[in-house]
């Protein structure tokens, strides 16, 4: 008996819990362990100690193989997953502009709106509201995210000069052919590195557009199940729409996962490519060259 959940196909939460350590640091078995030695040592004998210890052992051996107690442990895991989450999201509000943090706060007052308008549907209809009201929870911390994201995209935007780039390639390149051998070799390979810069703001820009039109639609449709919240709709018809817009939503933060993958790759590429080619190392190999002529 491991004490570890097996994988019974409901997901990975459990998969890596230790029951037997949970159940051995639960505070109802270190009340009853301290209760013992106490007892032990104010009638001076051991047997309580004893009688403890064996009755520790058959909790160790039961308690861990509970489904209740395990149900307990998830409950547990859930809650400081989702504290942990909660905080994380808080330290993110926190970085993002005045301008971002009204944007989310008034999603919040929407979807506040949204699930208070929606308490006044029928009893029959709770089932969708509930699942309505999981949907917004997770709409708003994806919109919270792209807004961080649309963030880093404007302040990597601000700080790259991309049109002073553009004309530091465009001289050098109507000069390089003119250049001294050596000269030309450097060169190229600055046109080279700043052409790769400037496609990755190109992409950058790009992709800042695209978050920032998922962030005006997420703020669209629930606009849109608001005014429908306010007229009692369809609790069904509400649902699907949010469902339509969780996979747009999804398919925006894989993309945004995908460049930020692919600019730190390129970037690290292109630092290593640019190590032979660095001024030293052409002044080294042309001194070493003289020398050798003059031997």
């Amino acid at each position: 008996m491991t004490g570890h959940e097996p994988n019974d196909g409901h997901g990975s939460q459990g998969d890596d819990v230790s029951y037997l350590k949970e159940a051995l640091k639960w505070q109802y078995n270190w009340i009853g362990l301290l209760g013992a030695i106490g007892f032990a040592l104010a009638s001076g004998s051991g047997l309580p100690m004893l009688l403890a210890a064996g009755v520790e052992l058959m909790y160790l051996s039961l308690v861990p193989q509970s489904s209740r107690f395990r149900r307990l442990v998830r409950s547990w895991k859930y809650a400081e997953q989702k504290r942990q989450q909660g905080e994380r999201l808080r330290a993110l509000l926190e970085t993002l502009p005045v301008d971002l943090k009204r944007r989310y706060a008034g999603l919040e007052e929407m979807s506040e709106s949204i699930r208070s308008n929606n308490l006044r549907l029928s009893a029959t209809s709770q089932v969708f509201v509930e699942q309505l009201d999981l949907r917004l929870r997770g709409l708003l911390q994806s919109y919270l995210r792209l807004l961080h994201s649309t963030e880093q995209y404007r302040e990597h935007l601000r700080s790259c000069p991309a049109d002073s780039i553009r004309h530091e390639v465009d001289q050098l390149a109507r000069k390089v052919e003119s250049d001294a051998p050596k000269l030309q070799e450097i060169n190229r390979k600055r046109i080279e590195i700043l052409s790769k810069r400037l496609e990755r703001f190109d992409k950058m820009r790009e992709n800042q557009q695209v978050v920032e039109a998922q962030c005006r639609a997420i703020e669209d449709v629930l606009q849109l199940i608001q005014d429908q919240s306010l007229t009692l709709g369809d609790p069904q018809q509400i649902s699907d729409q949010l469902d339509h817009l969780v996979q747009d939503v999804e398919q925006t933060e894989e993309t945004v996962r995908e460049f930020e993958a692919i600019f730190e790759l390129a970037t690290n590429q292109a630092s290593l490519e640019s190590g032979p080619t660095t001024a030293t190392t052409i002044l080294n190999s042309d001194s070493s060259g003289r020398r050798r002529i003059r031997n």
